[in-house]
């Protein structure tokens, strides 16, 4: 029993060391977990390297005893849970195995933030064959046969210069894919990004580590990295519902499938970018990389003074187009300039931009000469070549033929010393007048009086006004539909009136009536006469929302108006009617 005391008091300095260095490493987890420590010699065994931090260098065990099936397949997870940050990374492999007993699977590796880290070595116990090994292999069997892949165009390029991501999910043949949404879009921190839209989702053929699958492209995007050193590209995740074949069958004989979800993740990647070279950098360079072409042109070259030409400094080509700003020519000063134009004819593929873009400056010159404008240079990095290229454009030479002189310019816009002439008119001198032509204080005069002015520029004041005018009464005839309306309502009025006139006077009163009910319609309703039935009517007035009374009140007039022809009414009946047909038009009115 002392022995045993001792035993244990001898263990506690080491068991307090391992305790303390494992609260030192609480910040990082790396750990070794098996799918099963007790398998049959047919079946599968899954193992699976975790680490809660991104490392380097993975090294894994031997795996004595075992056949490596697959792997290492990665798999990335990403969350963040209130405000908390969760990242978890996976290696993993499918193991045969290869013989019966007790296998040990020995210690993984990784360095992670400068540190070594090692799993727990673990026993796994081999026995005889079993009668259902594909019992449990669903998952497995989804991940050796399922992978989301990032096909990266190069892992190494210049700032600005164009990589493209196409993102593939590799589906074999023998499983099935129904339905899959993204869980962790990636974010392209330090690049410049832009989607190409995918339009159909293709499946196509292809090989995936030696073996045939099926692909479909799911995203396309083309970066221009904005910084140097390595940026990393965040991967993208997918929750995927899959449908692993089973060895059950149905009544046909084929074979049953079950539907797992799994996710899958395209794994962080890596870019170098190196920053463009200083040596041999021109002084005019404005971030311009690609294959590009260069022309300053003009509008016209001949004019007369205040007439405007345009002068567009454009550049073609490929490469980064939307990143880099244009030269500005440099104009003399004599010439008007407004603020240019910008404009772009840019479409972006795999291989990144493709078009052209330019810069349109209006120009006026408001004097007669020659004005030179200078060549203009620009300068670009090209990425094939790894060197600069810059282009001048040529001179060009505006003539403004005809338009006022600048005194201070000649034909060739470079100033003189000049002296202006001066020139004289009437006599040069006056003498003083003699008579002062005085006025009485009292006179009252018309010319130059207010009413003098007020009567000289009330014919102005009537310009805007018959202006005005004329544009309103155009509105008004151009209003086709309004004045049918207008037209109709009157006609309504009129017809209305008819029938008022010949009360007692059974057929007109009734023709009349029905024309007054059957004009109110079209302006209201605006439908034509073609178009008139009770259903029509009672349809279209109970989607204006016109109470039940009010349109079988209408409909009871329009029948009276048919029975009329063939049945007896009296003056009193007549009477009614009208009243009727004036109240209902009245309130029809209040509810339209």
């Amino acid at each position: 029993m002392v022995k045993g005391i001792k035993y244990y008091i001898s263990l506690f300095p080491v068991l307090f060391m391992a305790f303390v260095m494992n609260a030192q490493d609480d910040a990082v987890t790396f750990e070794m977990n098996l799918s099963k420590t007790k398998l049959g010699i047919n079946e599968r065994l899954r193992v699976e390297f975790t680490m809660n931090k991104d490392g380097d260098d993975f090294t894994p065990p031997d795996f004595n005893g075992f056949k490596v099936l697959m792997g290492p397949s990665q798999a990335i997870s990403s969350s963040w849970v209130n405000g908390v940050r969760s990242y978890s990374k996976t290696y993993s492999y499918t193991l045969a195995p290869t013989a019966r007993g007790e296998f040990t699977i020995k210690q993984a590796s990784i360095v992670i933030d400068g540190q070594v880290y090692k799993s727990l070595a673990k026993t796994v116990e081999v026995t005889a064959a079993v009668e259902n090994p594909n019992e449990v292999s669903y998952d497995d069997y989804a991940d050796d046969n399922l992978h989301l892949v990032a096909e990266i165009s190069k892992t190494d390029a210049y700032i600005n210069e164009a990589i493209s991501v196409v993102y593939k999910l590799y589906v074999s043949p023998s499983i099935r894919v129904s339905n899959y949404r993204p869980m962790d879009n990636p974010t392209y921190n330090n690049f410049w990004s832009q989607d190409i839209p995918v339009q159909r989702l293709n499946a196509e053929n292809g090989t995936y580590k030696g073996k045939n699958y099926r692909y479909v492209v799911l995203k396309r995007v083309v970066l221009y990295p904005q910084k140097s050193g390595k940026l990393d590209i965040e991967p993208l995740s997918l929750d995927v519902t899959v449908e692993v074949p089973t060895d059950k069958r149905d009544f046909f004989g084929g074979r049953v499938y079950t539907q797992i979800n799994k996710t899958v993740s395209a794994g962080n990647r890596t870019i170098t970018v190196k920053a463009l070279p200083t040596a041999g950098k021109p002084a005019n360079f404005g971030g311009a990389v690609g294959d590009f072409d260069f022309s300053v042109s003009t509008s016209k070259t001949h004019l007369n003074a205040s007439e405007s030409l345009q002068a567009i400094v454009e550049v073609k080509g490929q490469g980064n187009l939307k990143l880099f700003q244009l030269p500005t020519p440099e104009l003399p000063s004599s010439l008007e300039v407004y603020d240019p134009e910008h404009n772009e004819e840019v479409r972006t593929n795999l291989a990144g931009m493709q078009g052209k873009i330019n810069d349109s400056y209006t120009i006026v010159p408001s004097y007669k000469g020659k004005y030179p404008v200078p060549s203009i240079s620009f300068s670009y990095f090209n990425p094939k070549t790894e060197s600069y290229h810059t282009i001048d454009s040529e001179e060009i030479l505006i003539n403004v033929l005809e338009g006022p002189t600048n005194s201070s310019n000649v034909t060739n816009n470079s100033p003189v010393n000049s002296k202006q002439t001066v020139t004289t008119t009437g006599n040069q001198f006056n003498f003083i007048k003699l008579n002062p032509n005085l006025t009485a204080i009292d006179s009252n005069y018309f010319f130059g009086s207010k009413s003098f002015y007020l009567w000289l520029t009330l014919p102005l004041l009537l310009i805007p006004l018959s202006i005005v005018f004329r544009k309103k009464r155009d509105a008004i005839a151009g209003d086709v539909q309004g004045n049918k309306i207008k037209r109709a309502n009157r006609l309504a009025r009129k017809y209305l009136s008819e029938a008022k006139k010949t009360l007692g006077q059974k057929d007109a009163f009734f023709i009349a009536m029905e024309k007054a009910l059957h004009n109110y319609l079209k302006a209201k309703l605006k439908i034509e006469t073609s178009e008139f039935s009770k259903d029509k009517i009672t349809s279209l007035l109970t989607q204006k929302e016109v109470d039940t009374d009010t349109i079988e009140g209408f409909i009871s007039l329009l029948k009276n108006c048919e029975m009329a022809r063939y049945s007896p009414f009296s003056d009193v009946q007549m009477q009614e009617d009208y009243d009727r047909a004036s109240k209902i038009i009245s309130n029809l009115d209040k509810q339209l």
